[in-house]
């Protein structure tokens, strides 16, 4: 074998070697964020006092046991999420009260006077609270930043045994969020 066709070889061995390896890189980043979805039981900032936009009552997560809860993460100015809440509306008219829905406005720029216009413009009858005392930076720790990302309709599903899991991305149709809550 020639010299030249011996450097060929070298360059291709090392240049496998290096695709290699950062397919191992991008495979191990993709691993931790989908550890970050998986069911959990104990999280702080399911006992963080969040105030109702519409009565003032206080409330934590933690309150409803025994119940499944939708917990959405939005903004007011987000048209994704606008679409998200309407899916839980019509999610409500099939179920009524059987599963509690909580929408945490997570964007510091909006107020709770621009919250509740945004709910009784839209005839939303769920808790909406505005995100304070580190609720949202608690979903962060466990979830990932996408949690807190308006546009990607991103939703937490709480069983009964307060189990938590993030549900895929986008925005999911009622039915969509019933087969959701029927897994448990």
């Amino acid at each position: 074998m020639g010299e030249h066709m011996k450097k060929k070889t070298r360059f291709t061995l090392h240049f496998l070697a290096l695709i290699i390896l950062l397919t191992a890189v991008a495979a191990a980043g993709c691993s931790s964020s989908t550890r970050k979805s998986k069911k959990t039981d104990s999280s702080a900032w399911k006992n963080i006092v969040l105030r109702d936009v519409k009565t003032g009552k206080p409330f934590k997560i933690s309150d409803f046991k025994r119940k499944t809860i939708l917990l959405e993460s939005f903004a007011v100015w987000c048209p994704t999420c606008r679409k998200q809440q309407d899916q839980i509306k019509e999610l409500h008219r099939k179920v009524g009260d059987e599963v509690i829905s909580v929408s945490i406005d997570t964007d510091p720029s909006e107020n709770k006077a621009r919250v509740l216009q945004h709910v009784n413009r839209n005839g939303f009858k769920w808790r909406f609270a505005i995100d304070e005392k580190g609720f949202a930076q608690g979903l962060v720790d466990e979830f990932g930043t996408n949690v807190v990302n308006a546009p990607s309709a991103p939703i937490v599903l709480i069983n009964a045994n307060q189990e938590a899991r993030l549900l895929r991305f986008g925005v999911k149709s009622a039915e969509e969020l019933q087969e959701e809550i029927d897994k448990g």
